[in-house]
């Protein structure tokens, strides 16, 4: 091959590569900005939401790195409970919740999440747990995601956590808790159309034969906090306030039990 054929040839095909590389390089930041506006745009809170974390006569909120603290006045209480938000929803859609367990006479340490996702900061309890100088006695839960990384969490060595809530979630592959000194509630609607059924039913093997397990005869997925609808939800026949009075009054026994 002639010498100035094959330059001109190394130089078509290095121009190709960094073409190629260029093009890639574009794609995948289009993808991280897409993924970053998209996990930046999470559902809720509604206004109702809001109102909860406002502290009055029955529950102190104060807001704390990583998230909120919701207590009882007077003492501090010997139980508490630590609730990851479900994915790419903003955690503030879980104050009236929060507020309505701390009302029962516990501390609620609602975790804020970077990027609406708990998959990014599973560990996020232990600091939330410190902040909470005085409770003896603790449960991890969260919905949905939430739910999934807390029971990552109830898995570890973290000593503290005695219990885990489970709300239309279920223990990924990865956490085996059949064999953990933990006690488990889980809570799902019937007319939950977004958690993945067989996967809730192959998880029952991951937890300890002891877990609660309560079905919300009509309650859906997004009840569980309060963001509005969520595309791909069952329709609900259980009112909010019910599925609200309902999941608090089973947490409250399970940290009663503690």
């Amino acid at each position: 091959m002639a010498p100035n054929l094959s330059r001109g040839l190394q130089r078509l095909e290095r121009g190709g590569l960094r073409a190629a590389f260029i093009t890639t390089t574009v794609v995948m930041l289009a993808g991280v900005v897409g993924f970053v506006v998209w996990a930046s745009s999470p559902l809720g809170p509604e206004p109702a939401a809001l109102d909860a974390l406002v502290t009055d006569t029955t529950v102190t909120v104060s807001e704390v790195d990583g998230g909120w603290l919701f207590a009882p006045p007077g003492p501090t209480p010997p139980t508490g409970l630590v609730l990851y938000p479900g994915g790419r929803v903003d955690p503030r859609s879980y104050a009236p919740l929060a507020r309505a367990i701390a009302a029962e006479g516990h501390v609620v340490a609602l975790a804020s999440m970077p990027l609406n996702l708990a998959v990014f900061a599973p560990g996020r309890a232990s600091a939330l747990i410190d902040a909470a100088d005085g409770v003896k006695r603790w449960a991890v839960g969260g919905h949905s995601l939430g739910g999934a990384m807390a029971a990552a969490y109830a898995g570890s060595d973290d000593e503290r956590v005695r219990g885990l809530v489970l709300l239309a979630a279920y223990p990924a592959e990865s956490a085996d808790l059949s064999e953990h000194d933990v006690a488990v509630l889980s809570v799902v609607g019937s007319a939950d159309e977004v958690i993945n059924r067989e996967s809730l039913d192959d998880a029952v093997e991951r937890l300890p034969a002891d877990t609660q397990y309560l079905t919300l005869e009509g309650g859906d997925h997004a009840q569980f906090g309060d963001y509005g609808p969520q595309p791909g939800d069952g329709v609900a026949t259980m009112s909010a306030q019910e599925q609200l009075r309902c999941t608090v009054e089973a947490i409250d026994a399970l940290l009663a039990s503690l």
